[in-house]
This record gives structure tokens, C-alpha cells and sequence, in this order.
């Protein structure tokens, strides 16, 4: 799960300081020019793998090469999913019944999140569990009883897609607009000087609307994306049904492993309020985006795939399949939660072995910490993102090795996930100095030890 992963166990609320995580305060025109490079390529990454689905025989590699071949225009212009006022207008619906859900469903009550720059504790609602599962629920009992075909988001996916971008491009101009005229709060702004760079990684921090417990980036963050993974892999084996007659064991492995990360997702929600998500990145293209288009769209590669190339594991590979990706879920879950016990209590859980800390923020405000060396966090630095990958492979590893698409997912767990391993350290270094490096003497390998 793409988490924040601050390995420290703060006995204290962190105060806003040099030391804090948030975005630069100020970026050159060259960051501007890469963030608007983003911004146009994200759109066209996550319809590359319906274009290699539905026209080059499940290969991205041909589709790569004929997008250099023609040209990126007159690719896209060959290629690209045609909007549908139709299907926009159906998911529109959607993330308006998600909001109505959010609004209106107890769940486990308002629990707060960290400390802001500007001083603010906010409250946030979780009821994600009690959203995910009476929409899956709805959406089953509707098929049982034919009021609609459950294959008809696969059918439409390659203009649910077209619309996926656009509610993100808009998401994030929307809320781009809103930080200047009207910020939730104005203390946890920050502007960057380039207008690329700020529409790209946000202005505002906890924007929210309609009251103050109704958070935009709790919601998009895992409501209408993450709720409709569920209901994407749940059509596509419908349509694998209806092409071929058959269900296949590795499309429901598949499903077993997301349903697995999703459920834990949501059943922890209260926990994801203390991630880099939530804690410390803005609300911006990156995230709106993000959420939107391209989790619904690569974090189900494999369904996706395997709805239109059915493939049966020897029963044999299909269970060790299984066991790595519920190991995996196990190590990430069991290696959070041992952070999470000691944390609250104080660094003093069951025989734990934590190196004391402290640090000193710019306000000349000096707070205590602990740094966990025992259980998961003594075999390496980062725990949760191994079994993450586990996770993530397990589910490729469903689709085989003849197609390098379906494996796009793993390749992006494993970028982004080495990318925050040294993100997060360099932060961890600067903000505990000496104390992390015995910390690091001591758990030597960041992530799989005897490799890396």
C-alpha cells in the first residue's frame, strides 16, 4: 500500500518546522517544467494499457513502439477513448452517491489527525468499511436481481477511463482555484512561485467543504477510487464469464489479494490519517489525479488482463501464489501494528527494543521520540514496504510471465517504494542526526537484508 512509512514513534505531536515533511516552499521554473511534463503524460500512461489491451494483442511494448513511431498527436488521435457524455454523467453519480455515504454513514465516529503547520487538530470521519461494504453489497444485489449487467463497467472502460482524467485534471484546477479565493485554512497553504509546480502538488493542505469534518483529501483519497477498485475487478470477471464461460482460479486470486488490501485499507482508516497522504502532502494534481484515474486504472492491470486472456496456474503455482501475497499482507500488517503498540504506549511494548531520542524543532521546542529496533523494524528499515511488495508481485504473478503489462503494477510499487525508502531516510537523518545513524548500525538493510 502506497503509505507513508515515518519509522520514529513520536511521544510528542510534531511541531512545524524545517524538520516537518510537507512540500518545498519554493520550486524553479525547471521543477515548474517537469511538473507540467507530468501533467501531460499522467493522462497518456494510463491509457497506454487499454490501447495495448484493446489493440495490440496485450503488449505494451508494441504500443510504446508505435507511439514513437507515429508520434505522440497522431497516436493519441488514432488511440485515444472517446468521451462519453453518458458514462461521465454515470460517474458522477457515483462520486456523488460516495459523498452522500461519506456524509451520512456513523462508521467509527471522528477521529483526529496530526497536528497541522498552522496548529489546527483536525477531525476527520471514518466510515470507509461501512461505505465499501454496503456499495459492494448494493452492487451485488442489483446484478442478482438484473437491474443492471456487471460487466458494462469493463465494456465502457476505455471511455471510464477518457472520464477519469478529465474529473482529475478538473479536481485538481477546481481546487487549485479554491486555495486562493477560498482556503479552509489559510496557515496551511504553501505557494511555491511556479504556477505548474503549485497546480501540480497543491496549495492547501486539508482542503474541505460543506462542514468541517467533510475532508476533500480523505474523501477522493479513498472513496471513489479505491471503494470502485472493488466493483472494476468485479466487472471484469463478469466479462471474463460472459467472453469465455469460465472463471478462472488465478482472476480469483487475483481478486482474493486486492480485496485483501482494500478491506485492510479501510479497516485501518483511522491509521492513514498519520500517513504522508494525509499528514504532509497538499492536495493537488498529485493526489487528485492520482486518485481518480490512475489507481482505478493500473491497480487493476491484472483483472483487466486477465478478463480478456484468461490463464490457469498449475494448482501447485497457484497456491504458492496465494501464500506470498498473504504473507505479504501479513508482514506490512503485522509490522505497522507493532509501530502502532509501541507508539502508544510510550515505547514500552512487550519486550520491544526502541533507541531513545529526541530532536529540536525551529521554535527551540525539544520533543522525545523512539526509534524501533526490534520485531519487524530489526530486520530492516522499512518492514511494511517488503511485505507491500510481496503483496504486489503475488498479484502480477497471477497473470504469468508471457505479457510484461499485467507486471506494470509491480514495477510501480517497486519505483515508488524504493523512491520513499530514501525519501524517508533522508528526512529521518536530518531530523534525529546521531540517533539515526546507530539506529541505522544497528537494522543495517533498508529493506531486504542481504540485498538491499
Amino acid at each position: 500500500m502506497v503509505v507513508a512509512d515515518i519509522q520514529s514513534i513520536d511521544l510528542l505531536p510534531l511541531t512545524q518546522s524545517k524538520l516537518g515533511w510537507g512540500r518545498r516552499g519554493s520550486a524553479s521554473w525547471q521543477r515548474g517544467i517537469v511538473a507540467a511534463f507530468f501533467m501531460l503524460a499522467c493522462p497518456v500512461i494510463v491509457v497506454l494499457p487499454w490501447v495495448a489491451l484493446e489493440h495490440f494483442e496485450n503488449s505494451i511494448v508494441s504500443t510504446i513502439s508505435a507511439l514513437l513511431r507515429q508520434g505522440p498527436v497522431d497516436f493519441l488521435c488514432a488511440y485515444y477513448p472517446q468521451l462519453r457524455s453518458d458514462v461521465f454523467l454515470a460517474y458522477l453519480g457515483w462520486v456523488i452517491f460516495q459523498g452522500i455515504l461519506y456524509s451520512t454513514l456513523t462508521g467509527n465516529g471522528l477521529h483526529r489527525g496530526q497536528k497541522t503547520p498552522s496548529g489546527h487538530v483536525l477531525e476527520y470521519k471514518v466510515n470507509g468499511f461501512a461505505a465499501w461494504t454496503l456499495s459492494v453489497t448494493i452492487a451485488i444485489g442489483c446484478t442478482w436481481m438484473k437491474v443492471f449487467d456487471l460487466a458494462i463497467i469493463a465494456k465502457q472502460w476505455g471511455a471510464l477511463i477518457a472520464t477519469l482524467n478529465a474529473y482529475g485534471l478538473v479536481l485538481a484546477v477546481v481546487f487549485y482555484i479554491k486555495a486562493h479565493i477560498y482556503p479552509t485554512h489559510e496557515g496551511d497553504r504553501r505557494f511555491s512561485g511556479s504556477f505548474f509546480y503549485d497546480l501540480y502538488m497543491g496549495i492547501e493542505l486539508n482542503p474541505r467543504l460543506f462542514s468541517q469534518y467533510w475532508d476533500v483529501k480523505l474523501f477522493h483519497n479513498g472513496r471513489p477510487g479505491i471503494i470502485g477498485w472493488a466493483l472494476i475487478d468485479l466487472s471484469f470477471i463478469a466479462q471474463q464469464y460472459q467472453k469465455h464461460g469460465i472463471i478462472t482460479h488465478s482472476i480469483i486470486i487475483t481478486f482474493i489479494l486486492h480485496v485483501l488490501y482494500i478491506a485492510d485499507f479501510f479497516y485501518h482508516e483511522d491509521w492513514y490519517l498519520r500517513t504522508i497522504d494525509i499528514a504532509h502532502d497538499h492536495f493537488g494534481f498529485y493526489l487528485a489525479w492520482g486518485s481518480a484515474a490512475f489507481l482505478p486504472s493500473m491497480y487493476t492491470l491484472q483483472t483487466q488482463f486477465l478478463a480478456r486472456s484468461p490463464l490457469e496456474l498449475h494448482p501447485a503455482l497457484a497456491a504458492l501464489v496465494l501464500a506470498v501475497g498473504i504473507g505479504g499482507y501479513y508482514i506490512f500488517r503485522s509490522a505497522n501494528n507493532q509501530k502502532d503498540n509501541v507508539r502508544k504506549l510510550g515505547g514500552k511494548w512487550q519486550d520491544s527494543e526502541v533507541i531513545e531520542c529526541s530532536y529540536t524543532t525551529a521554535d527551540g521546542i525539544k520533543h522525545h521520540s523512539v526509534l524501533l529496533c526490534s520485531g519487524w523494524w530489526g530486520f530492516s528499515r522499512h518492514p511494511n514496504y517488503l511485505g507491500d511488495l510481496l503483496l504486489s508481485y503475488a498479484m502480477c504473478a497471477t497473470c504469468g510471465l508471457n505479457h510484461l503489462l499485467p507486471w506494470s503494477y509491480a514495477i510501480f510499487m517497486t519505483t515508488i517504494l524504493t523512491h520513499r525508502c530514501l525519501r524517508d531516510e533522508a528526512k529521518c537523518a536530518e531530523k534525529y542526526g546521531e540517533y539515526w545513524e546507530a539506529y541505522s548500525e544497528r537494522v543495517p538493510w533498508r529493506l531486504l537484508p542481504g540485498v538491499w
